[in-house]
């Protein structure tokens, strides 16, 4: 594949947790309002005519329970990769993530967490489309959001302001 190619980076943060007593952060399962979320998360993605390559996500349980909620609704199962490295992961730890990917793959997805996937959407994002940052900016990056961010080149070159926000979802409506 050209590195003149575009590609995107679909950035996820997982859906709502439970804070169940006694139970790890790493260990936290999904809430009955994020079982309901995931999915249409899904179907945002399917919508936008997002197909994923690759997903990268963390091994923390209410990122797999997302992930594994979103794949059912996508028009293609893509390579899911389960990366420690995602949870609880900075913007500079998970661009280092993401500069380890084959120039094979074109598009991917990353199921991670906040404070980091809302701060690495915001870093990536040197431009954006219409008012798109600041409604990411806005709305906090709540659970079950996504950003996807477009860029040229190698995944090599994945740096701050090397990308375009072209999308942003929320599972419910953001205020104005």
């Amino acid at each position: 594949m050209s590195e003149e190619f575009p590609r995107r980076i679909v950035l996820v943060r997982h859906a709502k947790a439970g804070h169940p007593d006694e139970v790890d952060d790493h260990e936290r399962p999904l809430a009955p309002r994020g079982r309901k979320d995931a999915p249409a998360l899904g179907r945002w993605l399917a919508g936008a005519g997002l197909t994923p390559d690759l997903a990268l996500v963390s091994t923390a349980l209410r990122t797999r329970e997302t992930w594994q909620l979103v794949v059912p609704e996508l028009t293609a199962k893509p390579r899911t990769v389960y990366e420690e490295r995602l949870y609880d992961a900075s913007p500079g730890e998970l661009i280092a993530v993401l500069t380890e990917v084959s120039d094979e793959v074109q598009d991917v997805v990353a199921v991670g967490h906040n404070p980091g996937v809302h701060a690495l959407a915001d870093t990536l994002a040197g431009e954006a489309d219409d008012d798109l940052l600041a409604r990411m900016n806005r709305s906090g990056f709540p659970t079950a959001a996504a950003a996807v961010l477009t860029f040229q080149g190698s995944w090599k070159n994945v740096e701050p302001g090397a990308a375009r926000l072209t999308a942003y979802w929320t599972p419910r409506p953001l205020s104005t």
